[in-house]
């Protein structure tokens, strides 16, 4: 290949690229809720690969007054960190978590998977169905699948809008021991032997977790047996 050829060719690939983060761009701002990035991928030309073009996209947006975050496996655009509070939503807030709400929230989110009854080891009291309800009703907890033990109970865990919701790119970047103690969440005082759990890279099944099926939701009353959800 000559050198008019070559110069050719990586002008034809920068065009490409150019026009890639054009459309990624164009399918992350028309879209009301974080994209995955496999849904990007179908749109952009053959051959082009979305890491790298969200990566760029993200770079270029790094200095602006939106940035453009990863969520989980998805994109969205979300105001710079630094400027949010001048941003005014008036936003109407049916329920407010209670302390329990809270508790079992954060248990969810670093010891998914897990059942309620491994919820009520954590906390050592009883968690009441109206707690859990409120939390898969705020979008931020789900029905992961159902335990491979006596019962099969249900598993739970958090949502791509938790991750949101929160500003994290991952469950792995919720807060750790020393950034819980130093927001007062932890006592200085806690046993040397304490831990914080590690919450899981991603959300897939674990090994002991079956997924939920249509059966499982008609059984667990969340689907008429016609397939139809319950109000």
């Amino acid at each position: 290949m000559g050198k008019g050829e070559s110069g050719a060719m990586e002008a034809l690939n920068e065009h490409r690229l150019r026009e890639a983060e054009r459309i990624a761009e164009a399918l992350v701002f028309a879209s009301a809720t974080p994209i995955p990035g496999k849904a990007i991928a179908e749109k952009l030309p053959q051959g082009v690969d979305v890491s790298a073009v969200m990566e760029q996209l993200s770079r270029s947006y790094a200095q602006r007054g939106v940035n453009l975050v990863r969520v989980g496996d998805a994109w969205a655009f979300r105001t710079a960190a630094d400027l949010s509070f001048l941003i005014r939503k008036d936003e109407t807030e049916v329920r407010k978590l209670s302390r329990a709400g809270l508790e079992v929230m954060a248990i969810i989110a670093y010891h998914q998977p897990v059942t309620r009854a491994e919820i009520e080891d954590v906390r050592g009291v009883a968690t009441s169905r109206g707690t859990l309800d409120v939390l898969l009703e705020s979008g931020w907890v789900r029905m992961r699948g159902r335990r491979r033990t006596p019962g099969r109970p249900v598993t739970y865990g958090t949502t791509p809008a938790f991750l949101d919701h929160f500003g994290l790119e991952e469950l792995r970047d919720l807060p750790g021991m020393e950034e819980l103690k130093g927001a007062g969440l932890l006592s200085s005082r806690i046993p040397s032997s304490f831990q914080v759990p590690q919450p899981p890279a991603n959300d897939d099944l674990a090994e002991d977790e079956d997924p939920i099926t249509q059966m499982d939701l008609e059984e667990l009353g969340l689907l008429t047996p016609m397939g139809e959800a319950d109000d």
